[in-house]
């Protein structure tokens, strides 16, 4: 009689330990995302905004100083806490550097420093020459880690984007500062590289528009196209490049009068942090209109943004607080 079969074993579920209660908090600032600086660079593009253009409207350019006083403090507790993520773990930079907000956003941060420059020219030159390089220092830096990420990590993040623009073009704020005290051999290379620069990325842009739609969610990125053309024509106008100012003035309005046509089909999807994209590019475009003396368009261009900025502002920060701001972007935790 041959002897039964052995009862065949039942596998035991797996063990999951138990919920941490009450739930880990991290720790302060240790998923600080950086999806928080293209709105709070929004804010310092609109305080620079309203210094330019409310003089040409008979009002106290003090308000846009006050403006960009708390644009400025904002932006110095956001970097602050940034640093705080990077001394607990360096690498976490690079964590950032792998998902789009994050590689947009710390570009933004970057490009903070020199717009602060901007901000405090007129009141310590010295200190904006030293933050004008400093400045351009730390973003070629961050350029150089997203480069070397781009090298090491998937071929999907090596896909142009118009985050790019704050990447290889956002040197051009540099020219802001460079030109009014003095600088104007690298006013010009700054003007000439970066020129060169967005001219590529809207070629390479405008291409991928032809062969595929952008995803409803990511189209709020498109507005950054808007950026280049504004900044380029002020540092041009600075320059005395008067020919070179009103041509690309004339391309940031074209841009500008396509995304206001399409703007049902960008903001298709509903709020989302990427809404940041939307604030630094309009109150450039005021400033620009501004700086070529078209004041009445430049109004209402600027009252445009003092509509949006805030609002979007308020929400970027309210999200933050709330914690909701570093999940919905992946930010990376140290």
């Amino acid at each position: 009689m041959p002897d039964p079969k052995p009862a065949p074993q039942m596998n035991r579920p797996r063990v999951y330990p138990p919920p941490e209660f009450p739930p880990r908090r991290p720790a302060l600032f240790a998923r600080m995302p950086p999806a928080v600086f293209p709105v709070l660079m929004g804010a310092l593009g609109l305080g620079l905004a309203l210094r330019r253009g409310l003089p040409a409207l008979g009002l106290p350019a003090e308000i846009g100083d006050m403006v960009l006083g708390a644009a400025v403090a904002l932006w110095l507790f956001a970097a602050f806490g940034y640093l705080v993520k990077l001394t607990r773990r360096p690498s976490v930079l690079f964590e950032d550097l792998r998902v789009l907000p994050g590689r947009a956003g710390l570009a933004a941060g970057s490009l903070g420093l020199l717009l602060t420059s901007v901000a405090i020219l007129p009141y310590v030159p010295a200190m904006a020459q030293g933050l004008l390089f400093a400045g351009l220092g730390l973003h070629a830096a961050l350029a150089a880690a997203l480069i070397y990420s781009f090298a090491t990590g998937p071929a999907e993040a090596r896909e142009v984007t118009p985050a790019w623009h704050l990447h290889f073009v956002g040197f051009i704020i540099g020219g802001l500062s460079a030109a009014p005290l003095g600088l104007i051999g690298l006013s010009l290379l700054i003007f000439a590289a970066t020129g060169l620069a967005a001219l590529a990325i809207w070629a390479v842009s405008l291409l991928q528009l032809f062969r595929r739609i952008p995803p409803a969610p990511l189209r709020p990125l498109l507005a950054i196209h808007l950026s280049p053309a504004c900044l380029l024509s002020g540092v041009a106008s600075l320059l005395g490049l008067n020919d070179w100012a009103l041509a690309f003035l004339a391309v940031s309005g074209a841009i500008f009068l396509a995304l206001v046509g399409a703007a049902r089909w960008i903001t298709v999807s509903g709020f989302s942090p990427m809404w940041g994209a939307f604030t630094f590019p309009l109150a450039a475009f005021a400033s620009a209109l501004f700086l070529q003396g078209f004041d009445v368009t430049g109004t209402i261009v600027l009252v445009l943004a003092l509509g949006l900025v805030p609002l979007v502002l308020f929400r970027v920060l309210k999200a933050w607080a709330g914690g909701s701001l570093a999940a919905r972007t992946n930010a990376a935790e140290a």
